[in-house]
């Protein structure tokens, strides 16, 4: 098998992967058709409360993200996700039904999305730390990789199903079809041989778990950087729902199926990124800090696209350098946590990267409705653009090669899985 796909040789992982896929298409689809909800039948267009159901969905990873990443750490993960998967699976449901039957009110959609938000605050760091176990320390790397390809082959045929569902029988039935995907990833999680998974790393039961995560990133200069950087591009930088939303809608005119095509358009350079993750070994600093460069300027030249196709074109490399940035993040954090840490290293850097899409979200969609939607692009690209540059500047001047040391001693020291 090609080295970019040599995690699938491990039967779990191939089981794992196919359930996972057809779970991701229903999440895009029901993420196109949450927006869509929202903007054009719950809302006359209003970003704002686009934004608060973004913020209320992704606001409970930055509040309760840390605990599940204690959970990871102490209990059986694929018990976790069973339930949280579950969960999901009738959150969807519940809000479909509403939808079909006419009843469906703005505040229906927020509590949906908070409830969604919890779920996936339990399940995530769960659901990243589980990849270690399912292949190894060796293929961890690769796994990662072909995780996001799998997330972006979702995200490439997800929204553009939705956009023509939409069009063709409205938002109710894309709800439904995704809370039926979670029966993949459930069945996929009973029929993994639990004998073959790799043994967790254990860890004692304390009253300051969270704490001893956060002291152990704060030992870490290489971790620090990528807590701050992931906390700043979440807020302003990654809250393309709302912002593709916005122009397709208010600055280009465009309907269901166009706003669903900007997602599909996009994912073609984050399905890009993440094959060409798939076929290097390990993390690199300068793909990290160049990944973030790229998504500043790309973002600020979307603002100024004077078409909707142009726009859609800009959008490809706009989501290969994100899908860039986050590989090199997450695969940094895989390789160079100790196991017994992992859990939650990964639980506070999802909590960072989503509690700052869920605190950012509010203020690009008021941006959006207040300034225009361009505004709100351009925004977000400019600040983007200046967090990278200073962060080359801070790392290139005086800790590049303690960053670069530390991240490399630590990958050596982690023992295998």
């Amino acid at each position: 098998m090609s080295a970019m796909f040599r995690a699938l040789e491990n039967p779990n992982y191939r089981i794992w992967a196919g359930g996972a896929l057809v779970s991701n298409i229903g999440t895009w689809m029901q993420r196109v058709a949450q927006d869509w909800l929202v903007l054009t039948v719950l809302t006359n267009h209003s970003g704002a409360a686009v934004g608060i159901t973004t913020g209320l969905q992704f606001l409970p990873m930055l509040l309760l993200g840390p605990y599940g990443g204690v959970l990871a750490d102490r209990y059986r993960k694929r018990v976790i996700l069973l339930w949280t998967q579950l969960a999901m699976g009738l959150t969807g449901l519940a809000i479909g039904l509403l939808v079909v039957t006419g009843t469906a009110q703005l505040w229906h959609a927020y509590v949906a999305a908070l409830c969604l938000g919890i779920a996936s605050a339990i399940d995530a760091p769960a659901r990243q730390a589980f990849v270690s176990e399912l292949v190894g320390q060796d293929n961890i790397a690769n796994a990662v990789a072909l995780n996001s390809a799998s997330f972006n082959t979702a995200r490439l045929t997800g929204p553009a199903i939705a956009g023509v569902l939409i069009a063709w029988v409205g938002t109710g039935p894309v709800f439904l079809i995704n809370a039926a995907s979670f029966a993949a990833v459930i069945f996929s999680l009973f029929r993994i041989r639990t004998s073959e998974l790799g043994p967790p790393a254990p860890v004692s039961r304390s009253k300051h778990q969270v704490a001893e995560g956060i002291a152990y990133v704060r030992r870490r200069p290489d971790l620090v950087l990528i807590m701050v950087l992931v906390g700043i591009l979440g807020a302003f930088g990654m809250n393309f729902p709302i912002t593709n939303a916005l122009m397709a809608t208010t600055e280009f005119r465009m309907g269901p199926g166009e706003f669903g095509l900007l997602g599909s358009i996009m994912a073609v350079g984050t399905l890009a990124g993440a094959l060409l993750a798939a076929r290097r070994s390990g993390p690199r600093l300068r793909l990290l800090l160049g990944g973030a460069l790229g998504l500043g300027f790309f973002t600020i030249l979307g603002s100024v696209s004077p078409t909707f196709w142009l726009y859609a074109v800009i959008l490809i490399p706009v989501g290969l350098a994100s899908i860039t940035f986050l590989n090199s993040c997450n695969t940094s954090i895989q390789l160079s946590v100790e196991p017994q840490f992992r859990g939650r290293v990964l639980a506070l850097y999802l909590a960072i990267l989503q509690g700052g899409t869920a605190l950012g979200a509010p203020l690009m969609g008021w941006i959006g409705s207040e300034f225009g939607a361009r505004w709100s692009v351009a925004a977000g690209g400019i600040i983007v653009l200046l967090t990278a540059l200073v962060a080359v500047i801070v790392v290139s001047r005086r800790n590049h090669l303690t960053l670069r040391t530390t991240l490399r001693s630590a990958i050596k020291r982690a023992p295998a899985v």
